[in-house]
């Protein structure tokens, strides 16, 4: 199912004007990343770069084509772990945020 133009817009919103509503979000990406659902954390970094940076920024910082991050950031897409660590980096920098990680016993 796609998303509307308003959720995306909503989001860019929340993102500017909500920092911890932003930082939420990065963390739960790397928490997907972490826990094998990288589909749905590529989204969320999409949507992240589309709030902050923005591809064609984030495409000048990396050397890299805007197409190609686009690309990388869609479900399809298959980053290598320089590229996706590199698009961290940059989003923590807009937010000026850092990533706390908490590792807890598993359950048995």
């Amino acid at each position: 199912m796609a998303l509307t133009r308003h959720f995306k817009e909503t989001i860019v919103s929340r993102v500017k004007s909500e920092p911890a509503f932003a930082r939420a979000l990065l963390e739960e990406a790397v928490s997907l990343l972490l826990n094998g659902d990288p589909e749905t954390a590529k989204l969320i970094l999409r949507d992240l770069v589309n709030a902050t940076i923005g591809f064609e920024a984030l495409a000048g910082d990396l050397h890299k084509p805007s197409k190609s991050l686009h690309r990388m950031l869609s479900l399809a897409g298959n980053p290598t772990m320089e590229n996706l660590s590199a698009i961290l980096v940059a989003i923590k920098k807009a937010l000026r945020v850092d990533i706390q990680t908490v590792v807890s016993p598993m359950t048995v």
